[in-house]
Protein backbone atom coordinates (compact mmCIF):
# COMPACT_ATOMS: atom_id res chain seq x y z
CA UNK A 1 0.00 0.00 0.00
CA UNK A 2 1.47 3.35 -1.06
CA UNK A 3 0.24 6.81 -0.19
CA UNK A 4 1.71 9.94 -1.75
CA UNK A 5 1.04 13.46 -0.58
CA UNK A 6 2.04 16.68 -2.32
CA UNK A 7 2.73 19.33 0.28
CA UNK A 8 2.93 22.44 -1.94
CA UNK A 9 -0.65 23.33 -1.17
CA UNK A 10 0.23 24.00 2.47
CA UNK A 11 3.35 26.01 1.80
CA UNK A 12 5.89 23.19 1.71
CA UNK A 13 7.41 24.24 -1.63
CA UNK A 14 6.31 21.17 -3.57
CA UNK A 15 7.94 18.57 -1.33
CA UNK A 16 6.26 15.17 -1.31
CA UNK A 17 6.05 12.30 1.15
CA UNK A 18 5.36 8.69 0.22
CA UNK A 19 4.89 6.00 2.85
CA UNK A 20 5.28 2.40 1.73
CA UNK A 21 4.55 -0.52 4.04
CA UNK A 22 6.07 -3.90 3.30
CA UNK A 23 2.58 -5.41 2.95
CA UNK A 24 3.00 -8.09 5.61
CA UNK A 25 0.18 -8.54 8.12
CA UNK A 26 0.79 -7.83 11.77
CA UNK A 27 -0.98 -8.84 15.00
CA UNK A 28 -1.28 -7.50 18.55
CA UNK A 29 2.21 -7.53 20.01
CA UNK A 30 3.84 -7.71 16.57
CA UNK A 31 5.30 -4.92 14.44
CA UNK A 32 4.95 -3.11 11.12
CA UNK A 33 7.79 -2.31 8.73
CA UNK A 34 7.98 0.21 5.94
CA UNK A 35 9.87 3.10 4.36
CA UNK A 36 9.11 6.81 4.20
CA UNK A 37 10.26 8.43 0.94
CA UNK A 38 10.78 12.20 1.08
CA UNK A 39 11.24 14.16 -2.14
CA UNK A 40 12.58 17.71 -1.87
CA UNK A 41 10.63 20.50 -3.54
CA UNK A 42 11.76 23.72 -5.20
CA UNK A 43 13.29 25.42 -2.15
CA UNK A 44 15.54 24.54 0.78
CA UNK A 45 13.58 23.31 3.77
CA UNK A 46 14.33 22.30 7.32
CA UNK A 47 12.53 19.13 8.38
CA UNK A 48 12.04 19.53 12.11
CA UNK A 49 10.53 16.12 12.77
CA UNK A 50 9.28 13.00 11.02
CA UNK A 51 6.94 10.69 12.90
CA UNK A 52 4.95 7.56 12.15
CA UNK A 53 2.33 5.95 14.32
CA UNK A 54 -0.92 4.07 14.58
CA UNK A 55 -4.14 5.99 14.16
CA UNK A 56 -7.75 4.85 14.54
CA UNK A 57 -11.04 6.38 13.43
CA UNK A 58 -13.07 6.24 16.65
CA UNK A 59 -16.76 6.82 17.28
CA UNK A 60 -17.33 9.56 19.86
CA UNK A 61 -20.56 10.46 21.65
CA UNK A 62 -21.38 14.11 22.21
CA UNK A 63 -24.26 15.59 24.24
CA UNK A 64 -27.02 14.47 21.89
CA UNK A 65 -25.24 13.21 18.81
CA UNK A 66 -22.43 10.97 17.58
CA UNK A 67 -19.35 11.71 15.52
CA UNK A 68 -15.89 10.40 14.73
CA UNK A 69 -12.41 11.39 15.82
CA UNK A 70 -8.94 10.36 14.65
CA UNK A 71 -7.00 9.09 17.66
CA UNK A 72 -3.25 8.34 17.74
CA UNK A 73 -2.33 5.50 20.06
CA UNK A 74 1.32 4.88 19.32
CA UNK A 75 3.67 7.32 17.59
CA UNK A 76 7.46 7.28 17.23
CA UNK A 77 9.93 9.79 15.90
CA UNK A 78 12.20 8.78 13.03
CA UNK A 79 15.61 10.44 13.38
CA UNK A 80 16.23 14.10 14.13
CA UNK A 81 16.31 17.36 12.22
CA UNK A 82 17.51 17.38 8.64
CA UNK A 83 18.07 19.90 5.85
CA UNK A 84 16.09 19.09 2.74
CA UNK A 85 17.59 20.50 -0.43
CA UNK A 86 15.62 21.09 -3.67
CA UNK A 87 15.03 17.80 -5.44
CA UNK A 88 16.79 15.78 -2.75
CA UNK A 89 15.49 12.26 -2.16
CA UNK A 90 15.64 10.68 1.29
CA UNK A 91 14.51 7.21 2.31
CA UNK A 92 13.79 6.47 5.97
CA UNK A 93 13.12 2.81 6.82
CA UNK A 94 11.18 2.13 10.00
CA UNK A 95 9.73 -0.59 12.18
CA UNK A 96 7.15 0.25 14.82
CA UNK A 97 5.60 -2.06 17.42
CA UNK A 98 1.96 -3.01 17.12
CA UNK A 99 0.57 -2.37 20.63
CA UNK A 100 -1.05 -5.33 22.32
CA UNK A 101 -4.40 -3.52 22.48
CA UNK A 102 -4.45 -2.81 18.75
CA UNK A 103 -7.88 -3.82 17.36
CA UNK A 104 -7.93 -6.52 14.72
CA UNK A 105 -8.95 -5.58 11.17
CA UNK A 106 -9.30 -9.00 9.52
CA UNK A 107 -10.64 -12.48 10.22
CA UNK A 108 -10.09 -15.48 7.96
CA UNK A 109 -8.44 -13.13 5.49
CA UNK A 110 -11.53 -10.92 5.22
CA UNK A 111 -11.56 -7.23 6.10
CA UNK A 112 -13.85 -6.33 9.02
CA UNK A 113 -16.37 -3.88 7.61
CA UNK A 114 -16.15 -0.28 8.91
CA UNK A 115 -12.71 -0.66 10.52
CA UNK A 116 -10.46 2.34 9.81
CA UNK A 117 -7.06 1.77 11.34
CA UNK A 118 -3.55 2.17 9.99
CA UNK A 119 -0.21 3.95 10.03
CA UNK A 120 -0.12 7.74 9.80
CA UNK A 121 3.02 9.65 8.72
CA UNK A 122 3.58 13.28 9.67
CA UNK A 123 6.24 15.68 8.43
CA UNK A 124 6.98 18.81 10.47
CA UNK A 125 8.51 21.48 8.23
CA UNK A 126 9.19 25.14 9.08
CA UNK A 127 6.73 25.25 11.97
CA UNK A 128 3.93 23.57 10.00
CA UNK A 129 2.66 20.00 10.32
CA UNK A 130 1.37 17.92 7.47
CA UNK A 131 -1.55 16.00 9.06
CA UNK A 132 -0.78 12.91 7.02
CA UNK A 133 -2.92 10.21 5.46
CA UNK A 134 -3.84 6.81 6.80
CA UNK A 135 -2.09 3.79 5.29
CA UNK A 136 -4.31 0.81 6.20
CA UNK A 137 -2.70 -2.05 8.12
CA UNK A 138 -3.85 -5.66 8.21
CA UNK A 139 -4.02 -6.72 11.87
CA UNK A 140 -4.75 -10.44 12.21
CA UNK A 141 -6.09 -11.98 15.45
CA UNK A 142 -3.87 -13.79 17.90
CA UNK A 143 -4.50 -17.56 18.24
CA UNK A 144 -6.59 -17.13 21.41
CA UNK A 145 -8.64 -14.34 19.81
CA UNK A 146 -9.15 -16.47 16.72
CA UNK A 147 -10.39 -19.32 18.91
CA UNK A 148 -13.23 -17.13 20.21
CA UNK A 149 -14.05 -15.87 16.72
CA UNK A 150 -14.05 -19.45 15.42
CA UNK A 151 -16.35 -20.54 18.24
CA UNK A 152 -18.92 -17.85 17.46
CA UNK A 153 -18.71 -18.71 13.79
CA UNK A 154 -19.33 -22.41 14.49
CA UNK A 155 -22.36 -21.51 16.63
CA UNK A 156 -23.92 -19.70 13.68
CA UNK A 157 -23.26 -16.09 14.61
CA UNK A 158 -22.85 -13.92 11.52
CA UNK A 159 -20.51 -10.95 11.43
CA UNK A 160 -22.22 -7.60 10.79
CA UNK A 161 -19.62 -4.89 11.35
CA UNK A 162 -16.81 -3.73 13.62
CA UNK A 163 -15.94 -0.28 14.91
CA UNK A 164 -14.04 1.48 17.64
CA UNK A 165 -15.67 3.50 20.40
CA UNK A 166 -14.23 6.05 22.79
CA UNK A 167 -14.67 4.95 26.40
CA UNK A 168 -13.70 2.23 28.83
CA UNK A 169 -14.70 -1.36 29.52
CA UNK A 170 -14.91 -1.71 33.28
CA UNK A 171 -12.95 -4.39 35.01
CA UNK A 172 -10.58 -5.01 32.11
CA UNK A 173 -6.86 -4.37 31.56
CA UNK A 174 -7.68 -1.56 29.11
CA UNK A 175 -5.10 1.23 28.72
CA UNK A 176 -6.17 2.89 25.47
CA UNK A 177 -8.96 5.51 25.54
CA UNK A 178 -11.08 3.45 23.12
CA UNK A 179 -12.06 -0.17 22.45
CA UNK A 180 -13.25 -2.28 19.55
CA UNK A 181 -16.73 -3.78 19.22
CA UNK A 182 -17.34 -6.64 16.79
CA UNK A 183 -21.06 -7.03 16.15
CA UNK A 184 -22.82 -10.27 15.19
CA UNK A 185 -26.35 -11.21 14.21
CA UNK A 186 -27.58 -14.07 16.39
CA UNK A 187 -28.66 -17.40 14.83
CA UNK A 188 -32.24 -18.64 15.18
CA UNK A 189 -31.17 -21.32 17.67
CA UNK A 190 -31.01 -18.55 20.31
CA UNK A 191 -34.57 -17.35 19.99
CA UNK A 192 -34.29 -14.74 22.71
CA UNK A 193 -31.29 -12.95 21.21
CA UNK A 194 -31.02 -10.18 18.64
CA UNK A 195 -27.31 -9.37 18.47
CA UNK A 196 -24.03 -10.14 20.19
CA UNK A 197 -21.12 -7.70 20.56
CA UNK A 198 -17.58 -8.89 21.24
CA UNK A 199 -14.59 -6.92 22.55
CA UNK A 200 -11.00 -7.99 23.18
CA UNK A 201 -8.66 -6.21 25.59
CA UNK A 202 -5.17 -7.63 25.27
CA UNK A 203 -1.77 -7.24 26.87
CA UNK A 204 1.38 -9.34 27.07
CA UNK A 205 -0.16 -11.57 29.76
CA UNK A 206 -3.45 -12.46 28.10
CA UNK A 207 -6.82 -11.34 26.82
CA UNK A 208 -9.98 -10.08 28.49
CA UNK A 209 -13.05 -11.07 26.49
CA UNK A 210 -16.22 -9.00 26.92
CA UNK A 211 -19.54 -10.18 25.46
CA UNK A 212 -22.74 -8.14 25.35
CA UNK A 213 -26.04 -9.84 24.51
CA UNK A 214 -28.83 -7.72 23.06
CA UNK A 215 -31.88 -9.69 24.13
CA UNK A 216 -35.36 -9.61 22.68
CA UNK A 217 -38.25 -8.55 24.95
CA UNK A 218 -40.00 -11.34 26.77
CA UNK A 219 -37.21 -13.20 28.57
CA UNK A 220 -38.11 -14.64 31.95
CA UNK A 221 -36.41 -13.00 34.94
CA UNK A 222 -34.79 -10.41 32.65
CA UNK A 223 -33.86 -7.10 34.30
CA UNK A 224 -33.01 -5.41 31.01
CA UNK A 225 -32.29 -5.89 27.36
CA UNK A 226 -28.51 -6.25 27.63
CA UNK A 227 -26.51 -8.87 29.50
CA UNK A 228 -22.72 -8.74 29.86
CA UNK A 229 -20.23 -11.53 30.40
CA UNK A 230 -16.48 -11.24 30.85
CA UNK A 231 -13.70 -13.81 31.11
CA UNK A 232 -9.96 -13.98 30.47
CA UNK A 233 -7.73 -16.20 28.35
CA UNK A 234 -3.99 -16.63 28.73
CA UNK A 235 -1.93 -16.64 25.56
CA UNK A 236 -1.82 -20.29 24.57
CA UNK A 237 -5.29 -20.97 25.98
CA UNK A 238 -6.91 -21.45 22.60
CA UNK A 239 -7.11 -25.24 22.97
CA UNK A 240 -10.06 -25.08 25.37
CA UNK A 241 -13.56 -25.96 24.12
CA UNK A 242 -14.69 -22.37 23.62
CA UNK A 243 -17.60 -23.41 21.43
CA UNK A 244 -19.11 -25.45 24.24
CA UNK A 245 -18.33 -22.79 26.83
CA UNK A 246 -19.98 -19.99 24.85
CA UNK A 247 -22.99 -22.07 23.85
CA UNK A 248 -23.66 -23.06 27.47
CA UNK A 249 -23.66 -19.44 28.65
CA UNK A 250 -25.57 -17.94 25.71
CA UNK A 251 -28.18 -20.70 25.71
CA UNK A 252 -28.79 -20.24 29.43
CA UNK A 253 -29.63 -16.59 28.79
CA UNK A 254 -31.33 -16.58 25.40
CA UNK A 255 -32.15 -20.16 24.51
CA UNK A 256 -35.60 -21.64 24.15
CA UNK A 257 -36.02 -22.36 27.86
CA UNK A 258 -36.28 -18.65 28.72
CA UNK A 259 -38.50 -17.66 25.82
CA UNK A 260 -42.14 -16.60 26.31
Amino acid sequence: MVLKRLLAGVGFGGASVETQLDGSPTWPGGSVRGTVHIQGGEVDQRVEQLTVGYQARVEVEFDDSEGHQNMDFHRVQLGGELHLQPGQQIQVPFEIPTPWETPITTYQGQYLHKMKLGVNTRLHVAGAIDPGDLDPVRVDPLPAQRAILDALDSLGFRFQQADMEKGRLRGTRQQLPFYQEIEYRAPSRYQGLNNLELSFVTDERGIDVVLELDKKPGLLFSEGRDTFHQFSIAHGGEAQDWTGYLHHWIDSIAGQRGWL
